[in-house]
Parts: structure tokens; sequence; C-alpha cells
């Protein structure tokens, strides 16, 4: 494998980003002293920085690999809408097909830190469905956008915020179908079962747990092969790509199964690792349609962010290299 062309190639794709896009913010302090107030740590603030979240980080990692992005969503009108979007404009991702409601809030997730540890953890949102106007609205746009700018995959990028309902769901993969778009999904409990018919699925090992229903002594290639099959059963999807934590990721499309062992990383902060772990997979697949690369770069990939504290998108680089050093 020519890596060097393939990260090449990536700058070809045209991909977007459904779901619930969002604002990380970070406070960094130190903490010297007890509240007299109340028992709880006294943080002196020293900086803080605002990043990309949720559905605009899988976007973000897209973006840092190349890749023609797009996010569609929908935020509110509010100054976070106007930092998101600036943020997203500064990465070059295009945001012309985001939607604007004013019965909505940008969601923030503001986190206090000190000494890389998490003290707190702040959430400005709204969890409710889209009001139907609203839905309508959003199936517009993603029409617009398949139709306009003919991607070569979309990612459902769920965070249980309300913007992926099941009409939003189910609309687009039949508008996908209809126009030859692969799809690709990092689900949540909440709409689990609902993306029925989506070519790539990649779950937890604990989403599938809860999914299913199931309690998991060992995990091994027929525990897991059982699994795929109960998720096929349900959603009639081609592959199951399940990420299993310390243990690698399991991949299964028919044709072939295998777990991939993680590498051994400098573990920071494992958050956001699972949306780098679906852009790579879903910009690898579209680009060569080998799951089996998908799954060792993705899995690669999400090791990497992982020493990294906080979010942050993956280092092309990086990445380039370790491929070249760890697939043979």
């Amino acid at each position: 494998m020519n890596f060097k062309e393939l990260f090449q190639s990536f700058a070809t794709i045209k991909i977007a980003v459904i779901g619930d896009v969002m604002l990380d913010t970070y406070w960094w302090g130190s903490v010297n002293r007890i509240s007299p107030e109340a028992p709880v740590p006294v943080v002196a603030l020293q900086k803080n920085e605002v990043r990309l979240g949720g559905a605009a980080n899988v976007a973000l990692n897209l973006v840092a690999l190349n890749a023609n992005t797009s996010v569609i969503s929908v935020i509110g009108d509010d100054a976070e809408s106007k930092t998101l979007k600036t943020l997203l404009a500064q990465e070059n991702i295009n945001t012309n097909y985001l939607l604007h409601s004013s019965s909505r809030i940008t969601t923030n997730k503001t986190r206090i830190l000190s000494r890389n540890q998490q003290m707190m953890r702040l959430d400005a949102e709204i969890t409710t469905d889209l009001d139907v106007d609203t839905e309508n609205n959003l199936l517009q746009k993603i029409e617009q956008y398949i139709v306009n700018e003919k991607p070569q995959v979309i990612i459902f990028e769920d965070y249980n915020k309300g913007v992926l309902t099941q009409n939003i769901i189910t609309k687009t993969i039949a508008l996908c179908k209809q126009h030859n778009v692969i799809t690709t999904v990092d689900p949540k409990r909440k709409n689990f079962f609902n993306y029925v018919g989506v070519d790539i699925f990649k779950p937890n090992l604990i989403e599938v747990k809860e999914g299913l229903n199931i309690l998991l002594d060992e995990i091994n290639i027929d525990t897991l092969s059982t699994i795929h099959q109960q998720l096929k059963d349900k959603l009639q999807h081609q592959i199951s790509f399940i990420t299993l934590s310390e243990k690698g990721v399991f991949y299964n499309n028919e044709n072939e199964q295998k777990i991939i062992p993680t590498h051994i990383r400098n573990i920071a902060d494992v958050s956001g690792a699972g949306d780098t772990v679906i852009s790579v997979a879903s910009l690898v697949y579209a680009t060569t349609n080998n799951m089996h690369l998908a799954a060792e770069m993705a899995n690669i990939a999400g090791g990497l962010v992982c020493e990294e504290v906080g979010t942050a998108a993956i280092n092309k680089d990086k990445l380039l290299s370790e491929c070249e050093r760890l697939i043979k």
C-alpha cells in the first residue's frame, strides 16, 4: 500500500457529517484551597479555549485529512452559533447547510480542569427532538446537499441532542441509496435501531451490550460474530465496525471478520477518540472500498488522539507515519 498516494486521494472525496454539532469549552486553572462557602475546590482560572465538538469534531478530523467536508445540522440563533460557525469556517468546513432555529440553543459543554484533571462539566443544551417544521427544513438542506454536492459518503453523528430524529435518519438513508452515497453511523442508545439499511454501523462495545441487552463474559471472534448477526437481523446493514476500547476494534463485512488489537499508547484522554475512528474509517472506506484497511487505519488514529488532552483532530503526518510503520 502506497500510503502517501492514499492520503493524497482523500482530497477528491466529498463527505458530510449530519448530526449534533457543539462547542467544547475548556477552562484551565489551579486548585490551592477549598471554598469557605461549601466543601468544593476553588479553581483559579488561568486560560480558556473553545473547540469544535460532537459532529463538528468529526468534520474537523475529516478536513485534517484534506477531505472536502460539510456539516449539516440545526443550531441556535445565539452567540454560541456565531462562534461555532466562525470556528468551522476557519477550518474550511462548509457551513452552507447549517440551519438556525430560534427555538433551540447551540450545545456548549464547558469543562473545568486543573492539572489535566476534569473538575466539573457544565452542559448548555436542548435535547428534545426537532419540531416538524425544523425537521422538514433540515431534510430540504440534506437533499440540496446530496443533489448539489454529489458526495461519496455521509456520516450520521448522533449525540442524543435531538437533531437526528427517526424521520431524518430514515429519509436520509433512502436519499443516499437513491444517489449511491455510502452511509456510516456512530450511534447512541436512543436511535440505536433506527439506522436500518446503513452501510457501516459503528457502535462501541458498551453501546452494543446496552442496545442488545446482553452480557459478555469474554470478547472473542465467535461472540462478536454472533453480535454482528444480531445487529444485522435488526438493521440489515452491510458492515459492523465495533470499537473495543483497549482491546482494539472488530469488523464484519460478511466476506471477512477480524479483531484488530490496539497499539500501546500513552493515554491522556479518550474524549473524541470515537469521532476520529468514524472519520478515518468512513473516509478510507469511501476511497478504497477496503474495510480491513479502513479498520486498521481507524484503530491507529483512535489511539493517536488519545495521547492528547481534550477533543483533538488527528494529525495527518503522524497518522501517515504510523500507518507506514504498523500496517504491512
